[in-house]
C-alpha cells in the first residue's frame, strides 16, 4: 500500500516537473496537427537535439532525456510522429502504427524532417543539430541518416536495425552511433550484419556499442528490461557523441 502511494506521488510529481520544464509546440503536416515538446531554453542560439520517442509516442523517457539535454546546453525537441488523435492506446495499436511508418519510411522521414524544422525555428543552430531515438525512434534515427536529413549525427538507442533489402545502400553523411542491447531478441544477427554492410558501403563514420546482459528496452526505468548500469553507460556514450559532433 505504501509503495503504491509513493509510486503514485512520484508519477504526479514527475508530471508537474515536466509541465514546468517542457512546452508544447503545435505544427502541421498538411491537415494533420502534430504536438511536439520543447525545452525551456527555446529561442536561444544553441546546438539542438531532436528526440524521437518509442512506439507509443511521447513518453517519460523522452521527456527525461529532453530535460537532461537542456542541462548539457542543448535545445531539445521531442517529435510527435503520429499526430493529434492518433496516439496509440496500447501495444497492439503501437505495433500497427509504428509498423506503418517503418514500411512507409518516406512518410517517417518527412515527419522527422518537419520536427527538425521546428527545432531550428526555436533557436537550434542549423549546422549543429542531431537526432536521437528510442526503440521505434531509434529506427527513425537511422532513417534520418538514410534520408540525408541535415543533421551532424544520429544515435539509435535499442532501435530496429533492419530495413527492406530491396532498398539500395547509399552514401551516409551523418555520423552514426548505434547503442544495441546484447540480448535484444528483436534484432537478428542478419539485421546486425546488414547494417554494418550498409554503413560501410555508405562510407559512414559509424560506431556500434553493445551492452551486456541487456534486453530490448534496457534504458527505460519503467520496463522490466531496465538495466541501470548499462542505461547509465549508454546515456554517457550519447552525451560524449553529442559533445563531439555539436560542440
Amino acid at each position: 500500500m505504501i509503495r503504491s502511494i509513493l509510486l503514485t506521488t512520484f508519477i504526479m510529481a514527475s508530471g508537474t516537473f515536466f509541465s514546468q520544464k517542457l512546452k508544447t509546440v503545435s505544427y502541421q503536416d498538411g491537415n494533420q496537427k502534430l504536438n511536439g515538446m520543447i525545452t525551456s531554453n527555446a529561442g536561444k542560439k544553441l546546438p539542438g537535439v531532436l528526440i524521437l520517442p518509442a512506439w507509443k509516442g511521447i513518453d517519460e523517457e523522452a521527456k527525461t532525456a529532453a530535460i537532461e539535454l537542456e542541462k548539457q546546453g542543448y535545445i531539445a525537441f521531442i517529435a510527435d510522429i503520429y499526430g493529434e488523435g492518433k496516439i496509440p492506446a496500447d501495444n497492439d495499436a503501437a505495433a500497427k502504427s509504428s509498423g506503418y511508418y517503418k514500411q512507409n519510411y518516406k512518410e517517417y522521414q518527412k515527419r522527422i524532417s518537419l520536427a527538425l524544422e521546428e527545432l531550428k525555428k526555436n533557436g537550434a543552430i542549423s549546422d549543429k543539430t542531431a537526432v536521437i531515438g528510442y526503440c521505434f525512434g531509434g529506427t527513425g534515427a537511422l532513417e534520418s541518416a538514410r534520408g540525408h536529413l541535415p543533421v551532424a549525427g544520429v544515435v539509435s538507442i535499442h532501435g530496429s536495425l533492419s530495413k527492406d533489402q530491396n532498398r539500395k545502400n547509399e552514401a551516409l553523411t551523418a555520423k552514426i552511433l548505434v547503442e544495441n542491447p546484447a540480448d535484444d531478441q528483436s534484432v537478428t544477427q542478419q539485421d546486425y550484419d546488414n547494417l554494418i554492410k550498409e554503413m560501410n558501403e555508405g562510407n559512414a563514420d559509424w560506431q556500434i556499442i553493445t551492452y551486456a546482459h541487456s534486453k530490448h528496452t534496457f534504458t527505460d526505468p519503467k520496463s522490466p528490461d531496465y538495466n541501470e548500469i548499462m542505461a547509465r553507460r549508454a546515456w554517457n556514450h550519447t552525451l560524449m557523441f553529442l559533445k563531439e559532433i555539436l560542440k
